[in-house]
Formats: structure tokens, sequence, C-alpha cells
């Protein structure tokens, strides 16, 4: 599934392309997975696209009212916001309107510079959704820090005294938004942390650390547009190359890069979870009270 890094890879890539763009028609395919199909087809006709964010694992697209009778006004608020999850498949790239979509196209909006923004996904386990400014708030408000904007102070006040095993708050969207598996296990390895152990018991130094673990890995994956693992393509089609840095994840049986251990892996908080037993030693168990 994309992350932080494969979203701000996408989100990149569009931001080049489509501000200023107004959307002249909607046509949809399967609409399983869109919260209101008939809202898009009704109201995205018209609208301008401000500003292309990504929000944790969400892409935003930013729109105000665009006639040519009623010019848009930049320094007002946005009336709606485009809020697209990938899910485990999906793919958002604008195309030349002649070109023939590919199989599962599920929705294309016509743009005014005869391209259209094509949305397609395989097993359709994304969202889509024509949201107002409240509504998105209730969407986003639920979700914790971005990794990359969180102060250092901010990142060990989210862990402090927290009894959850590591890897299951890293993955925690309402704690941090945007993480997930594949990075949780690259910064944990990084920062010489058992996906297991339990926030409290990490020292300040090991916080310190994983904090500036965190924030490399995400870094370096975004520089190098993502990890493509099985799906995932930037807006323009290319698959990203971060996956030929992994350290951790998806090396199971194979030598850990500091030591040589094999890497293991195991279910943490019902995930799978990549690490080296040398590098990352496990938690140790307390001692059961005498009955």
């Amino acid at each position: 599934m994309p992350e932080l890094p494969e979203v701000e890879t996408v989100v990149r890539g569009l931001r080049g392309l489509l501000p200023g763009r107004r959307i002249i028609s909607v046509r949809l395919g399967k609409t399983d997975f869109m919260d209101d199909p008939a809202a898009l087809e009704r109201d995205l006709p018209g609208q301008r696209i401000e500003a292309v964010q990504r929000y944790g694992k969400f892409v935003l697209l930013r729109l105000a009212s665009a006639t040519n009778d009623q010019p848009e006004n930049p320094g007002g608020s946005h009336s709606y916001s485009l809020l697209v999850h990938l899910g485990m498949t999906g793919h958002l790239s604008p195309r030349p309107a002649a070109e023939p979509p590919p199989l599962h196209t599920h929705a294309c909006f016509a743009l005014d510079d005869g391209q259209e923004l094509r949305y397609t996904d395989a097993r359709r386990f994304g969202r889509m959704a024509l949201l107002q400014e409240d509504a998105l708030e209730g969407v986003l408000g639920k979700l914790g820090l971005d990794p990359l904007e969180a102060t250092a102070a901010e990142f060990h006040g989210l862990l402090a005294g927290r009894r959850a095993m590591i890897k299951a708050l890293l993955l925690d969207q309402r704690v941090l938004r945007g993480l997930g598996n594949i990075y949780a296990d690259e910064s944990l390895w990084r920062a010489r942390i058992h996906p297991a152990r339990h926030a409290a018991r990490l020292t300040p130094q090991q916080v310190s650390l994983l904090y500036r673990s965190v924030r490399r890995v995400l870094s370096d994956a975004i520089r190098l547009r993502g990890s493509s693992i099985a799906d995932f393509l930037d807006a323009n089609g290319v698959p990203g190359e971060y996956q030929l840095r992994h350290r951790a994840y998806g090396r199971e049986g194979k030598r850990c890069f500091r030591c040589g251990t094999k890497i293991r892996r195991v279910l943490v908080a019902g995930r799978s979870s990549h690490f080296c037993p040398r590098c990352q030693p496990a938690p140790r168990r307390s001692p059961r009270k005498a009955l």
C-alpha cells in the first residue's frame, strides 16, 4: 500500500501539472470505493484545481469554482476538496484524452488543456470523496502529526509513557500520519530498535535516534520516488527506486547489511515485521512473580 513517500511522489508530480486547470466533465466506471459518485458528476465540472497537497497517505486536490463569467478568487476559501486514497493498487495520472484508457480506469476527469486526470485501480481498495471543508476536517482531524513536520519534542511527547509496542505506534495513523509497514521496519532497523519494544521502555536517546531515523528514511525514499514493490508508479508512470535500498523490509533470510545476521520476520501487533535479531535485540521478558 502506498505510504508517505509514494503519495508525496505522486503529489509532486501532479503539482507541476494540475494547478490552474479546470475540470470540464467527469466520467466514472465502477464506483464502489467512492463516497458519493453522484456528487462527483454533479459538482466537479466547473471547478478549478488550485493546489495539490498530501495529508498523510491522502492526495488532496483543493478546488475553487471557476467559470468564465466568475473567475476564481486566489485568496478565497476552498469550496471543495477531492480526497483520494490510492489503496493498494491505485494510480492517479493525467493522460491525453485521445489516448485509450487502460483497464481498471474508474474515473476520468476531463481538463481544459485536452488532458484527462485518470484514476485506475485494479483492486479498488482506495477511496475517493468530494468534501466540503467541514466534512474534510472531520476526516483529516482524526490523524496525527506528519513525521516530517513533527519536532523532536513533539515526537518524544507522542511516545512518552506509551505502553504499546513501538511498531504499533508507528503504524497508528492517529499518532503519526503517513507511516506504514515498509518505512516503520526501515526506520526501526536504522535505529536498532526491535519492533516489539514498548515505547515507554525506550530511553530518551533511543527515541531521539528513532526520530532522526524516521526522517532520514522518509526523506531518502522521497528523493528516490518511493518503493515500487508491486504496483506503485509515480504520476508519470515511472516506478520508484527506494526498494533497492531496503535494509529490513522484505529481506527475510537475507544477511543484515550491518552485521551479517539473517533478517527475521515476525508478527508484531498483527503486522509482518522484519528485523535483525542481533542489531535489534528482542525485549527481555519481565520475570514472573513468585506465587
